[in-house]
């Protein structure tokens, strides 16, 4: 299988991604929509003409955000609702409260390294919880508005954390190993690439295709707990240049029909099976068909 390369590259943003592209007629969700590069993947969706739902824990914040893209590009369709992916009770609030087709889904958001172990009502570990479960149930709950749409596009934003640790399937809420909060970061990162991978062989008859990503390194709240950017400086991106390879899985007719695989700069990323150096490519345990079947079905289990 040949990896998927397009004219696009390490500093490419999204602007330039979807330029000439008209999503009018699309309806696009984002979470985490309020800060980093959820603002720019949401600005550059509504500015091809989608509409674009900011799904948010701080309704205030991403109000200042709609507000300003409706200014920016002519009054574009912007909305804002509540969404708080730790908490099911919040997703399964907004998953009935939708109302019609999906045609792109972007599990954005996230939180990275909490310094010390935090657990969700259910005792599920805060990461895993948030990044991966969260977007979990909310894609489930979503499946038939994303169905209807014929041709919806799933956007799991994955990190290089995936190369830190796989899906610790026998622990994943770290009751017997002592907790880290890289470790817990990187599993619930490698489980973000397992669903696009399952997604992807469970809903393609239905039209919809999953891929993850990494966006790479940018300055953003999510480095609050790590101390800031540790990233050299000619390897950081820009929020605009981070949201680059979300909008393309989102929207570029470039990867049209193509699910179940992991891009970084705006390409399909080599898959490796010993953690490189500069922390490049896709973990082979992060896309194994067997770990995402378990994922999934041990993930329809804990929320069911």
């Amino acid at each position: 299988m040949n990896l998927i390369t397009t004219p696009f590259g390490f500093s490419t943003t999204a602007e330039q991604v979807l330029s000439g592209i008209d999503l009018r007629g699309k309806r696009a969700l984002v979470t985490g929509a309020s800060s980093g590069i959820g603002v720019e993947t949401a600005r550059t969706l509504a500015a091809a003409g989608a509409e674009v739902t900011l799904a948010v824990r701080r309704i205030d914040a991403a109000e200042a955000t709609a507000t300003e893209i409706r200014a920016a590009y002519n009054d574009a369709s912007v909305l804002v609702r509540q969404l708080d992916l730790s908490d099911q009770g919040s997703v399964s609030r907004f998953v009935a409260d939708w109302d019609g087709a999906l045609h792109i889904l972007v599990n954005n958001a996230g939180i990275m390294a909490l310094p010390t172990l935090e657990r969700t009502p259910e005792g599920w570990e805060m990461q895993f919880a948030t990044n991966f479960l969260g977007h979990f149930t909310l894609a489930i709950g979503l499946h038939r508005a994303l169905a209807a749409a014929d041709g919806a596009r799933i956007v799991s934003v994955s990190s290089s954390g995936n190369l830190i640790a796989p899906v610790i399937f026998d622990d994943l809420n770290f009751d017997f190993l002592p907790y880290d909060p890289l470790v817990a970061y990187g599993q619930s990162k490698t489980a973000c690439a397992l669903l696009a991978v399952e997604a992807t062989r469970r809903w393609s008859s239905d039209g919809i295709f999953a891929n993850s990503l990494n966006p790479g390194a940018i300055a953003t709240n999510l480095q609050k707990h790590t101390g800031g950017l540790k990233t050299p400086p000619e390897r950081r991106k820009s929020p605009q240049q981070g949201a680059a390879t979300s909008v393309l899985l989102a929207a570029s007719p470039l990867v049209q029909g193509i699910g179940g695989r992991y891009f970084e700069d705006c390409n399909e990323a080599t898959t490796v099976s010993r953690r490189p150096p500069d922390f490049t490519g896709v973990a082979r345990y992060a896309l194994d068909s067997g770990n995402a079947e378990r994922l999934w079905d041990t993930s329809l289990r804990l929320i069911s």
